[in-house]
């Protein structure tokens, strides 16, 4: 933000992990996204609740929760399906208050550090 520089976000939705990642984890068969459900379950039971209260799709809260970030350009999303398309579109819509805004960032806070050592793989 300092250098008027914006942000374009890669796997906004964290591999599915945030588009109903519990559930997702148990139906699908990518033994690395029940591993990582596995490590984040009870953030991921916490944001799941966040959603379910808002009642929004967990995959729409996540995109908004991106767009309501300044700093933020567009997030780089990748639908299989027309479907994932048009929900995602939805996120627009989502108008979260800073309460919501507060809690996601506490239940997701990112690895903090300087970047890019603390964003890096």
């Amino acid at each position: 933000r300092e250098y008027g520089l914006g942000l374009i976000p890669w796997s906004p939705l964290a591999g599915g992990l945030l588009a109903g990642g519990l559930q997702n984890a148990k139906e699908g068969r990518r033994a690395e996204r029940k591993d990582s459900a596995k490590r984040h379950q009870a953030q991921l039971e916490s944001y799941e609740l966040i959603c379910k209260n808002l009642g929004e799709e967990p995959a729409n809260v996540a995109l908004a929760w991106l767009l309501h970030n300044p700093v933020v350009t567009a997030p780089i999303i990748g639908p299989r399906l027309l479907e994932q398309l048009e929900s995602s579109i939805q996120a627009l819509e989502i108008n979260l208050s800073d309460d919501t805004i507060e809690q996601l960032n506490k239940i997701w806070p990112g690895p903090g550090g300087e970047a890019p050592e603390a964003y890096s793989w």
